[in-house]
């Protein structure tokens, strides 16, 4: 049985990573490691052990990273902020594509075989907007690293509850849930909840563990995203 890392594990799409996991004992892990600034909410019921390292210094992340042992089989990067949150593009910059890849050397250089990374819609390096930009840009610098799987899932708009409120992102959420309440098609279509795209990432991870993935580099884009994390999801369960 496998050791799962995640990053980001108190985020929207993090948290529901997280538990879905340690609520899953059927799944390829037997232990997740959590690396956060706080500490998730408490798991309800049986689950599979969490051994979280709680630091706001995120400067101590890597170390840490590189001291699992055994190494994590899987890490499961769902690390974002806003440029509103972060103070700026440039601090955004240095969070969301430094860090990421900062910390994903380390976890190569450990031993992690596979890379999961939830990235956005429209990323593209050469993008003239900053933000698909920057978000093509980790995509392609964690692809260099070379795992021996890197899968990244490109979610649309992601439907789900913050912890920090988002304006516009709350009125085009309230805007899909309505579309999704006259036909489901209509919201899936540019926008996927946070669990069916958590649900997908695991799924993901347990086909790379089984030796189902042959590809190197795994892209799923929204209509995969659902298909692995609703339809097999539920087929599956």
């Amino acid at each position: 049985m496998a050791k799962a890392l995640i990053l980001g594990s108190t985020g929207l799409v993090g948290s529901f990573i997280l538990s879905t996991l340690r609520t899953n004992p059927s799944s390829q892990f037997s232990s997740i490691e959590i690396i956060a600034r706080r500490s998730p909410p408490a798991a309800a019921g049986p689950s599979i052990p969490v051994n979280e390292f709680v630091e706001k210094d995120t400067s101590k992340w890597a170390a840490h990273i590189s001291s699992l042992s055994p190494p994590a089989s899987v890490l499961f990067c769902g690390l974002a902020t806003t440029r509103a949150a972060a103070g700026g593009f440039d601090k955004q910059y240095k969070l969301e594509h430094d860090l990421n890849i900062e910390l994903a050397k380390a976890a190569k250089e450990a031993g992690t075989k596979t890379y999961v990374l939830i990235s956005s819609g429209g990323a593209d390096p050469h993008s003239l907007f900053g933000y698909t930009k920057m978000k093509g840009e980790i995509e392609e610098d964690v692809k260099a690293l070379g795992f021996d799987h890197t899968i990244i899932l490109r979610p649309g708009l992601i439907i789900g509850k913050r912890q920090e409120s988002r304006l516009v992102e709350s009125i085009l959420q309230g805007f899909a849930s309505g579309l999704g309440k006259l036909h489901r098609s209509l919201k899936d279509v540019w926008a996927q909840d946070a669990d069916i795209i958590a649900k997908a990432a695991v799924a993901a991870a347990i086909k790379a563990e089984k030796g189902e993935v042959k590809d190197q580099v795994w892209v799923i884009g929204q209509k995969e995203i659902l298909q692995l994390g609703s339809k097999e999801w539920k087929a599956d369960s």
